[in-house]
């Protein structure tokens, strides 16, 4: 195994309800709630991108410019960064930048999603929201 997919898959399956699974023969992809966050190549020999994770558009400007980093192919325009070089970035910035690559897919996800996940209840907070107070009459 390539000496980076142990702790990126361990670090990845560390984030609460990360699923993982391979797709596109060689690529292992990290989701939650069937959303990708993250990709790891597992044949790097074939392809030059070791991984792949979704980032804000400032952090997309600011790692396009590091030697290493590219946009990647096809997800570029979801502001999605490719590293070709694990050497690019210290281990533990490649570990908060997934972390945020997972923050930012969950909070795309549906409110409902994001309940289920967490455990809170929406029609709670949805039902206190919907009822307005009752006008108050003038004497």
């Amino acid at each position: 195994m390539v000496y980076y997919l142990d702790w990126l898959r361990q670090f990845c399956l560390s984030l609460p309800h990360t699923t993982e699974d391979v797709q596109w023969e060689h690529d292992l992809l990290f989701r939650i709630a069937s959303k990708i966050y993250c990709i790891a190549n597992l044949e790097p020999d074939r392809w030059p991108g070791k991984m792949a994770f979704k980032c804000t558009p400032e952090k997309f400007a600011e790692l396009v410019e590091v030697e290493g980093i590219v946009p990647a192919p096809y997800m570029a325009r979801n502001h999605w960064v490719s590293v070709t070089d694990m050497n690019a970035l210290r281990q533990s910035e490649i570990k908060e930048l997934v972390h945020d690559s997972y923050r930012l897919v969950l909070e795309r996800l549906p409110k409902k999603t994001q309940a289920k996940l967490t455990g809170a209840n929406p029609a709670a907070k949805n039902s206190q929201s919907k009822h307005k107070p009752a006008a108050k009459r003038r004497k």
